[in-house]
């Protein structure tokens, strides 16, 4: 079998393993089973899950059986893993309705069908547990002092909230997920972020005091910009795969602005292009690097929403900087009455109305740094009044800076 573990590395996706040179044996000597595993926190995942899903569509286009394990259990607990604070605690209605979400969108990346990799629900062995027992069976193999020497425990114990009981006990439950899929499946490997990496080796622990055997972990870096922003991130919020929550253009604007910086890191985590385009690509310098931009941005979106929806929002993108005269309709669009625009708008109003500004006052100041336009022509004054003699088509377009676009049509 190919060296999946050494492409994985080069794309930049390994940060800790707990013994490369096995790990590297063990992929490439047979297929075998492994999972990572996702909480039901919220109803969609982002772009910050988005590499760990494509690391585990990776191992499975190169043999391997994937087992995406949603925490239907584990998020009656909380993670505190990266945590200032205790989560909010979910009720199972909540936890029943992501988990029906974020399946649908794992299945976008993944082949699930039981023969290629299969998903789980760790509420099956987790909801049942005799409380008692587990402390016998799992309990006892765990050392407080240890555990206390966990960053994520650490921090949250000289915090004034401190860690509750129940968030304690999430390491337990975690490393018993690991436990039970290498008894059931055979599983051999684990992944996750780098924030995990004491939760994971402590299933590794567990796997080798229970059973005397050997399992792997590996971690994928959590992932940061060139100015040190956290991965998908931005001012109006996460960066959602849910179309609904973050709108394709949205999506495909996201990429299309990557620092020059970040531009082949991303194209190696977050395409399948070879890594001979990607150092092409990478290597773009002046005005080239548009291209390479457009080709992320392309290529993300395509993985995400589709290639018919790709191709839409791109050519909206050109429609909309001036490149074509082709639709901007996939431009995210609000809709206002044409009695409204007769009347007369201030641009403060309607800049902070259709999410180009947090607040009139933020709108103001965007307007009074230059960087405010109507039909790209830049507007001076927070109180010019945008009418509709300015309707083309029954439509205006709205400009923050340089990239960031909202079309205002008339009904």
């Amino acid at each position: 079998m190919q060296d999946i573990f050494a492409i994985l590395q080069e794309r930049g996706f390994v940060k800790q393993s707990t013994d490369a040179e096995g790990l590297r044996r063990v992929l490439s000597a047979s297929p075998i089973t492994f999972y990572a595993g996702f909480d039901p926190t919220a109803d969609s995942f982002h772009v910050g899950n988005l590499a760990l899903i494509i690391a585990m569509s990776h191992l499975q286009r190169a043999g391997h059986r994937a087992i995406a394990l949603l925490g239907g259990g584990t998020a009656m607990i909380g993670d505190p893993s990266g945590r200032t604070e205790a989560r909010p605690m979910m009720t199972e209605e909540l936890i029943a309705a992501n988990s029906a979400r974020l399946r649908a969108q794992l299945e976008r990346f993944l082949a699930l069908d039981k023969e290629r990799g299969m998903l789980l629900d760790n509420a099956a062995w987790l909801r049942d547990a005799r409380y008692i027992d587990f402390l016998r069976e799992i309990g006892t193999h765990f050392r407080v002092n240890e555990m206390l020497k966990t960053e994520t425990y650490r921090e949250r114990i000289a915090r004034e909230e401190g860690l509750s009981f129940l968030e304690f006990n999430y390491q337990l439950l975690q490393a018993y997920d690991y436990l039970q899929l290498f008894r059931t499946y055979q599983c051999l490997l684990q992944i996750g972020g780098s924030d995990q990496w004491g939760n994971m080796v402590a299933g590794v622990d567990l796997v080798r005091r229970k059973d005397q055997e050997t399992v792997y972990v590996f971690t994928i870096p959590l992932l940061t910009t060139a100015d040190g922003k956290k991965m998908g991130k931005t001012e109006s919020g996460a960066v959602w795969l849910d179309a609904a929550k973050t709108s394709p253009y949205e999506f495909y604007q996201y990429w299309i602005n990557t620092d020059d910086r970040d531009v082949e890191r991303f194209l190696a985590l977050f395409t399948f292009l070879p890594m001979e385009r990607v150092r092409e690509l990478g290597a773009f310098v002046g005005e080239k690097k548009r291209e390479a931009k457009r080709t992320l941005a392309f290529e993300v979106t395509t993985l995400v929403h589709g290639g018919a929806e790709a191709k839409k929002v791109e050519e909206a993108a050109r429609a909309a900087f001036g490149k074509s005269g082709g639709d901007v309709s996939a431009v995210p669009t609000t809709t206002i009455s044409r009695a409204r625009l007769e009347a007369g708008i201030s641009a403060a109003e309607l800049f902070t109305e259709v999410g180009l500004a947090a607040s009139k006052g933020a709108a103001r100041r965007l307007v009074a740094q230059g960087g405010a336009y109507v039909n790209d022509e830049r507007i001076d004054s927070p109180d010019t009044v945008i009418s509709a003699s300015m309707l083309k088509d029954g439509a205006l377009m709205l400009r923050y800076g340089k990239k960031q676009y909202r079309r205002v049509a008339a009904e």
